[in-house]
């Protein structure tokens, strides 16, 4: 499976962006995914996750409630919905796909997307 994010950004503090993940190939279906991010100089952190039906999804403490994952199989979609975006959330944003579902830990992601950038001021 091939990955490629979208929709990253300048927004200003208390705004939103949606990011989108788009997959090639037949079995994007079978894969768990997940999006992570890396701020400037820190290391690459677990931000949500959605197993492969889309029937259940998991959050880092940081984002829960202000983050929304989803996914659309029939598009070989998955998305980021980012409300009350904080200057903290600035980093760069990867998708990527899983064998396991539940996992918030990188090495358990074997495919990766190049990221996209959000920026948020404040």
């Amino acid at each position: 499976v091939q990955l490629q994010a979208s929709g990253g950004g300048l927004v200003q503090a208390g705004g939103s962006l949606r990011l989108s993940c788009a997959a090639s190939g037949r079995t994007f279906s079978n894969y768990h995914m997940g999006w992570f991010r890396q701020p400037p100089g820190k290391e690459r952190e677990f931000v949500a996750g959605i197993n492969w039906s889309g029937g259940h999804t998991y959050y880092a403490d940081s984002v829960k409630g202000r983050f929304t994952i989803s996914r659309d199989n029939a598009k070989n979609m998955v998305y980021l919905q980012m409300n009350s975006l904080k200057p903290e959330d600035s980093a760069v944003y990867y998708c990527a796909t899983s064998a396991y579902s539940g996992s918030n830990h990188p090495r358990d992601f074997v495919s990766w997307g190049p990221g996209t950038l959000v920026t948020v001021s404040s």
